[in-house]
């Protein structure tokens, strides 16, 4: 896989200034985003779980083992989708990481225009509920998930999730 680092990235909607227009505090040790490319073949799906994790402990991220358990199912769950269903008319995808100060994201983007949505399966029926996993992990860690549209006509499938637990009231 590919390394194509790419600075502090993306910040969480709000705005670029801080509190009372001031500018925004300089970027945490372990704030940017990095973004790895891998052909789309089954190789990649451990490929892109080991990157992603090896990353987050790498730059220090404050991860709990439960949010790495979650995201590291994610990226599994997003990179093995668009292996089997987008890997004809995409024969690369992107795993992206943006990490801020409060939360981490992870993104799979990959060339084909199929916009997938979440389908409760059949319980008899083996597969068929990645998304719908992916958007469960998302929910109950106090995250979202979202499938958009690139504007080269394929797609980026991401879920971000908090940095620290939500608390269940």
């Amino acid at each position: 896989m590919e390394n194509h680092g790419r600075g502090p990235g993306p910040r969480p909607d709000g705005g670029t200034e801080g509190p009372f227009g001031s500018p925004p505090p300089d970027p945490l040790p372990y704030e940017g985003v990095w973004r790895f490319t891998a052909p789309a073949v089954d190789v990649s799906v451990p490929q892109a779980r080991h990157a992603v994790r090896d990353l987050l402990f790498r730059q220090g991220v404050p991860v709990s083992d439960d949010l790495v358990q979650g995201l590291l199912l994610i990226v599994s769950e997003l990179v093995t989708n668009a292996v089997r269903h987008a890997a004809l008319l995409s024969p690369m995808l992107a795993v992206e990481v943006a990490v801020g100060a409060e939360w981490v994201r992870v993104s799979v983007e990959d060339s084909h225009p199929y916009r997938p949505t979440a389908l409760e399966a059949d319980h008899g029926q083996t597969g068929g509920r990645g998304l719908l996993l992916v958007r469960e992990i998302a929910r109950e860690a106090g995250g979202v998930c979202d499938v958009e549209h690139t504007a080269s006509g394929g797609k980026v499938i991401w879920a971000a999730l908090p940095l620290t637990p939500v608390r269940a009231l």
